[in-house]
């Protein structure tokens, strides 16, 4: 999988971005009411227990308003926070601090909220399976929404459509012959791994000993998948997804299955409440 590289750079240009898009054309006309030379001390406060993440991105936008503007973080990235906890202090030009408040606290409650919602997974399963992300994420923002998985605990499945070969329902649906479809891909595999997805015992078993990487399972029930696992796991890795939720989360783990998918980590995780406090 293509490496994520989330450098003080990157983190520079992103916050860049979003701080054009909160300020263009005119600036804060609202916090540009208040005097320029008022300096006070602000408090970045948890209202609900989490896991946070992005205080580097609050740490740049706040920067890139004001390099005065001094941060003291209190809380170390991916930790656990409950609610009332101090995340950070913030001191500096009052009207500057509020200018990105938004964005900082944007960035912090949806990268806090997907790795809250990625470690309350990770908590449900064994050992053995790991929680993985996909690629249903916000276009343009995956890498950060990779990054918050990985600091709930989760682990990041591919990155993009290059990183490996995922032959699914549509792929066979379109070519019609699942076993010439596999071929293809191991004649072009080039050190890319090879995932194939099924929805049956039978389709399983139509492919069983060619040499691909993974199986996955897809929308099975918890007998069904338990028997592909115990019939697949002498060949190939196993993974199960499809309408993974919080309920079902542990006894899919307990199939024996070694990834489990869940979409909802990152298309549907509720952003982390936080606040500034002055």
């Amino acid at each position: 999988m293509s490496k994520i590289q989330l450098s003080k750079n990157f983190i520079r240009k992103v916050c860049k971005l979003a701080l054009n898009e909160d300020l263009y054309p005119s600036g804060d006309i609202t916090s540009n009411l208040l005097k320029n030379n008022t300096t006070k001390k602000v408090k970045l406060l948890s209202n609900q227990s989490g896991i946070i993440g992005g205080l580097e991105f609050a740490k740049q936008t706040f920067k890139l308003i004001d390099k005065k503007i001094k941060i003291k973080i209190k809380k170390k990235e991916g930790s656990k926070v409950k609610k009332g906890d101090l995340i950070a202090i913030i001191e500096g030009n009052i009207k500057n601090i509020l200018i990105g408040e938004r964005v900082a606290l944007n960035f912090l409650s949806h990268i806090s909220g997907i790795a809250t919602k990625t470690n309350s997974f990770v908590k449900k399963v064994n050992k053995k399976s790991k929680i993985c992300c996909t690629r249903k994420t916000i276009p343009n923002l995956r890498v950060i929404q990779k990054y918050a998985v990985k600091l709930g605990g989760g682990e990041n499945h591919r990155f993009n459509l290059s990183d490996e070969f995922l032959i699914k329902d549509n792929h066979i649906a379109a070519n019609k012959n699942i076993r010439e479809i596999i071929k293809n891909a191991i004649k072009f595999k080039k050190g890319k791994k090879i995932t194939v997805e099924v929805d049956s015992l039978n389709q399983l078993k139509k492919i069983i000993g060619l040499k691909f990487d993974r199986v996955l399972f897809d929308n099975m029930n918890i007998e069904s998948l338990k028997a592909g696992v115990k019939l697949a796991k002498k060949y190939y890795q196993t993974e199960a997804s499809g309408n993974i939720t919080l309920n079902s989360v542990k006894n899919i783990s307990k199939t024996g299955v070694d990834r489990i998918s869940v979409g909802a980590i990152t298309h549907s995780a509720p952003a982390l409440d936080l606040k500034l406090e002055i």
